[in-house]
């Protein structure tokens, strides 16, 4: 199996080669390009491997731009030092990536899967549509900045970043400031799902957002549930349900 390495840092080149022989001491890693340009020209310039192993970002820019400027014939497993939900959909495609630092088990892994897809003969299979999805889910998603709300007859503009939670009383859906002003907002607490920054915001129930700078205090709650008091302090209990207890914990451990 002829292999092409496409890798910048040469500490990572080395490591990257030394696993892949110790997964498949069968492999040859015929070339090594750490660039766009030097990639698009060795593919020119050499028969086609029968695999890739392809790190996202390169010195020169990501490496789905020598999509665009040469014909790839062969598979592709991309390497990424991104983070895995941003790519969770991409794992389900005949094209995979590996998370840095890449462990010898995932490349096992890897390595079976492609021999599978080969022997399928699934090397013919485009793959200019899974980056054009890869590509989409690096991109920086937009998040809401600020708020527009009704406040004594008028309408008040609050940023994101004075919010300190978002919470609903089963009728209504409210947020309050840090400096405790509270307000109506016009928005499900679903719709805000995709409105706030997952860094900085945290559904820990159904009717309860909270930012990461408004949690004053974290306790053990009966139900195996945690019980948060929040500043400024809530008219209700801020419970972090039992299902997201562990995916809380995870994200407070950032």
């Amino acid at each position: 199996m002829n292999i092409l390495i496409v890798e910048d840092e040469e500490l990572a080149q080395k490591k990257l080669q030394k696993t892949l022989l110790s997964v498949d001491p069968s492999a040859k890693v015929v070339g090594i390009t750490d660039s766009i340009q030097s990639t698009v020209d060795w593919l020119q310039s050499n028969n086609p491997v029968d695999l890739i192993l392809m790190d996202i970002e390169l010195a020169d820019g990501q490496s789905f731009e020598i999509f665009n400027l040469v014909e790839v014939k062969a598979p592709v497993i991309f390497t990424t030092s991104y983070d895995e939900f941003a790519l969770k959909a991409f794992k389900v495609n005949s094209v995979d990536y590996l998370l840095k630092p890449i462990q010898v088990e995932d490349l096992q892994v890897a390595l079976t899967k492609y021999k599978k897809l080969s022997a399928a003969k699934a090397g013919d299979i485009s793959i200019e549509a899974l980056v054009k999805q890869l590509q989409q889910q690096l991109q920086p998603k937009e998040y809401r900045k600020r708020f527009l709300v009704k406040h004594a007859q008028k309408l008040v503009s609050v940023d994101v970043d004075e919010i300190a939670y978002f919470y609903s009383d089963g009728r209504l859906n409210f947020f309050k400031t840090s400096d405790n002003k509270k307000y109506v907002v016009d928005y499900t607490m679903d719709e805000l799902e995709d409105m706030l920054d997952a860094e900085k915001f945290f559904r820990i129930s159904r009717s309860f957002y909270v930012a990461i700078e408004a949690i004053d205090k974290i306790d053990d709650y009966f139900g195996n549930r945690l019980i948060l008091q929040l500043k400024p302090a809530v008219d209700k209990e801020a419970l972090v349900s039992r299902e997201k207890v562990s995916d809380f914990k995870k994200w407070m451990g950032k």
